[in-house]
């Protein structure tokens, strides 16, 4: 009896720290709505500031066009009549002429320049409110938990009669909640972390570039450098996306593949190209379904971006009266099924959240002939 009181109470104390590490989680979800708020109107000011010197910039080109032109004008007068003018006008003519033309190109290129950082404003601005609906939607969501983990879950232990049983419950609570902070970290580590520490590292070398090299490889650097700070913005995107697409809940499970397949496609720049066949009813599945559905095609679609070099991806979905079939094939390097490598823990995964659903899972392949990947899933009530 003493054992069984001692391991009720260590579930209590699971408990007691699963409310608080998601009560934590919702405090930094909710920090990072608020500093996605205020960057948003840092950068709305800024957006204004940059339209009214577009706008002015605009206007200066066009008065310095006019003048460059009238100079033109005024310096063919000249050439063409040179015995008529003193070498002195000739001169002037010229030099007015070509200083107008240096001013109208430096004028015209400022205005480029402001145009791109204008674009680049709006970009970030759409970003930013995406984000912080996305955070208020989270923080929404983890309320609903919290409120289950303080009511529902408190009465685990009167659910659960045997100690032993209670104290596995816990334990498999945590190790999933480790596995996935391992992962977060890698993934973080790996791409947006390593990615800034290059973005630190070249921003360094911009100043040193503008004064040995000259302006046109500074704004080179500077354009290098931000194409890295938007593939880090990408990966950051990407990460919190993986958490869990909101979509999902609002729209199903179709809606939210197609978005997602568009969204790999437009921000890895049509590299490679991702078909998505739908020849499913316009149905919605349970929850739980819909969920393990989406992952298997994202972790197959994630695998092939980072290690089959393909140019051309298929996603077919087919749902039936009975089951829920997957395919996804890719024409990229291709594998051998029967040789594990650490990549294959994605495969794992996938056989693991398949045999959940009571499905079955394929993997066709060889090197340098592409892969293809069947699931088949039973529509039942316990799905």
């Amino acid at each position: 009896m003493a054992t069984k009181d001692f391991d009720v109470k260590m579930l209590d104390e699971i408990l007691e720290k699963m409310v608080e590490t998601v009560h934590n989680s919702k405090d930094e979800i909710f920090l990072i709505s608020e500093h996605s708020r205020q960057e948003f109107e840092v950068l709305k000011a800024e957006l204004e500031k940059t339209r009214e010197e577009v706008d002015k910039v605009i206007t200066d080109g066009d008065d310095l066009e006019k003048k460059s032109k009238l100079a033109r004008n005024r310096l063919s007068v000249v050439s063409s009549n040179f015995n008529e003018f003193g070498e002195t006008q000739i001169r002037e003519a010229y030099e007015k002429a070509h200083k107008f033309q240096m001013d109208l190109t430096i004028v015209r290129e400022k205005e480029r320049q402001l145009r791109e950082k204008r674009d680049d404003l709006e970009r970030r601005l759409r970003n930013l409110e995406a984000t912080i609906e996305r955070a208020d939607q989270l923080v929404s969501q983890i309320s609903v938990v919290l409120n289950y983990l303080d009511n529902d879950l408190r009465h685990v232990g009167e659910v659960l009669q045997d100690a032993k049983q209670k104290q596995e419950f816990g334990l498999r609570i945590i190790e999933a909640q480790e596995d996935e902070r391992k992962r977060l970290s890698r993934e973080i580590h790996d791409g947006p972390a390593q990615m800034l520490a290059n973005v630190m590292m070249r921003s360094e070398l911009i100043d040193r570039v503008f004064r040995e090299r000259g302006a046109n490889e500074g704004f080179q650097e500077i354009r290098e450098l931000r194409k890295m700070v938007r593939s880090a913005l990408y990966e950051v995107r990407r990460i919190i996306y993986d958490l869990r697409p909101m979509a999902l809940d609002d729209l199903g499970l179709i809606p939210t593949l197609k978005k997602y397949l568009d969204t790999i496609e437009e921000y890895n720049k049509g590299v490679p190209k991702i078909d998505f066949n739908n020849l499913a009813q316009d149905v919605r599945l349970s929850s739980r379904l819909e969920v393990a559905l989406f992952r298997l095609v994202q972790e197959a679609v994630q695998n092939t971006l980072k290690h089959a070099d393909a140019s051309h991806v298929q996603v077919k979905i087919e749902i039936t009266k009975n089951h829920v079939m997957l395919m996804i094939k890719d024409d990229g390097v291709g594998f051998d099924p029967g040789v594990r490598k650490q990549q294959s823990y994605g495969i794992i995964g996938m056989k693991e959240r398949v045999e959940l659903l009571s499905g079955d899972i394929t993997f066709q392949s060889a090197k340098d002939s592409g892969t293809t990947i069947r699931i088949k899933v039973p529509l039942t009530t316990n799905s």
